[in-house]
């Protein structure tokens, strides 16, 4: 559609400038110009559009750009040959008039080239968007600033050519008549010169604003891209579509990213790592496996997801939140490797004091993560692990420890925590228990409901039972 203005366009403009600047052109109707620019634009636009369905741009985006500008000026220098030809053949006009021709033709294909040359970036961009082909930078690319001092130096040229070419035809047709010469030709030039100035206004301003669109798209593309990788987002990726300026920045962008993701993942994998190393060994002083955590992460997880929906817990439960209690939850009882052997390891009941000192995992455990966050400043991942590790043994009716908080005002991540360590200590052997079978599990749990555990949380619980029971069956404890 928008070559199809150009063509057209151009059909009109210049069956009314060749009588402008050609004297010879003017004899002819106006009707009989505009049919001929007609037929020959309408003719290479025809060709034009052939060429495009079959491939003329070539597969390679990088290409494409240069083919395109090239393609329609090439056209609209033939229309006008040809129409120079047909004037030569036909009207026997002089080689001068289709020169004349010619410049008005270069002048308006010029505009139309690099207005259906930026449609071709956009049109690129999109392309590479649906694909994920980027364009490969080359180092041999016109910088933006020549390109702009071109395009305005052909601007200026074209526009004064012309002038020029008014001025001529009308300086010929007065030379010869003295009588009031000065004032009618003055008049004549300004207002032929005022049409011009204005066809020529139009296209300046439609390639400012094409252009402008075009570095809207490309610098919004860049900005969205950065926002999100600020914001933490780091599978992101700067559309490549342009050999310039442009492209480099989005090549570089796009190295900088994938920097930032290898080196994140390699910081997160060893802060996993850390994690799992710490809370087995605080698991084994309990005389419990390492695959205790393996389990209870996997519980809260499936928990949180499953409750991701419910309205009491979906503004907390985003995501990255479902995946932060996820890697927090091996910390849970890491607290007890402060704990005396003699209570953690001991075959029987715990005395009142004895329990008292125990209670005392959640308080060294939150501490060792206060140190730790006072080290390296506020930390989501430490924020949720600090609520699990201090509250997983409260319970809904307040009757827990250490604070003894009660329904809402426990955290979130300490209400799931709660029930999947519960239910792993239940099926799980220790010193002084046999494993209780799941049946027997839930039915505890059931009963704790609305006391011990978060009503909706042990309803996940009963929702999700035959996938506690893979979790628990996958990781089985060796024996």
């Amino acid at each position: 559609m928008r070559a199809a203005v150009h063509y057209a366009l151009a059909a009109v403009i210049l069956s009314v400038y060749s009588a402008r600047v050609c004297p010879f052109c003017a004899e002819v109707d106006i009707s009989k110009r505009l049919l001929l620019f007609t037929v020959s634009l309408g003719t290479v636009f025809l060709l034009r559009k052939i060429l495009l369905k079959y491939g003329f741009l070539g597969r390679k985006f990088i290409s494409q750009l240069k083919r395109q500008i090239a393609l329609d000026y090439v056209f609209f220098v033939l229309s006008a040959l040809s129409v120079a030809i047909y004037n030569f053949y036909v009207y026997g006009f002089p080689v001068g008039s289709g020169l004349k021709i010619l410049v008005g033709a270069l002048t308006l294909g010029f505009y139309a080239a690099i207005d259906l040359g930026l449609e071709r970036e956009r049109i690129i961009n999109h392309e590479i968007k649906q694909t994920g082909k980027d364009i490969d930078v080359t180092d041999d690319f016109m910088q933006l600033t020549t390109k702009i001092i071109i395009a305005a130096t052909l601007n200026m040229l074209f526009m004064m050519l012309v002038v020029f070419l008014i001025i001529q035809r009308n300086f010929d047709l007065f030379s010869n008549n003295t009588e009031s010469v000065s004032s009618i030709f003055t008049k004549k030039v300004l207002v032929e010169t005022a049409f011009v100035v204005v066809i020529i206004l139009i296209e300046n301003i439609n390639l400012i604003i094409s252009h402008t669109t075009n570095l809207k798209l490309f610098f919004d593309i860049e900005n969205n891209v950065l926002e999100a990788v600020a914001n933490g987002d780091l599978n992101q990726k700067v559309v490549v579509s342009t050999n310039d300026e442009f492209g480099v920045m989005a090549t570089y962008s796009n190295k900088m990213i994938e920097k930032l993701r290898e080196r994140t993942e390699e910081l997160q994998k060893t802060r996993d790592v850390t994690i799992l190393s710490l809370a087995s060994l605080a698991e084994t002083r309990d005389n419990d496996t390492g695959v205790h955590i393996l389990r209870t992460q996997r519980y809260i997880r499936e928990l949180a997801l499953f409750l991701k929906n419910n309205h009491r817990f979906s503004e907390y439960l985003s995501d990255e939140t479902i995946e932060l209690l996820y890697k927090s939850a091996p910390l849970h009882d890491i607290g007890k490797v402060g704990i005396r052997d003699a209570i953690l390891l001991k075959n029987g009941k715990l005395t009142d004091e004895e329990f008292q000192e125990m209670k005392m995992h959640t308080v060294l455990g939150r501490d060792a993560l206060l140190k730790a966050e006072m080290t390296i400043g506020y930390n989501s991942f430490l924020d949720i692990a600090k609520e699990i590790v201090y509250c997983h043994h409260e319970k809904w009716d307040g009757s827990g420890y250490p604070l003894g908080l009660k329904g809402e005002n426990i955290p979130i991540s300490g209400r799931l925590m709660a029930l999947a360590d519960v239910y792993d200590a239940l099926i799980t052997k220790r010193v002084y228990k046999d494993a209780f079978s799941h049946d027997v599990a839930k039915e505890i749990i059931i009963k704790g409901r609305g006391s011990h555990f978060d009503p909706d949380v042990t309803d996940a619980f009963i929702a999700l039972e035959r996938v506690f029971i893979s979790i628990a069956s996958t990781f089985r404890d060796e024996q």
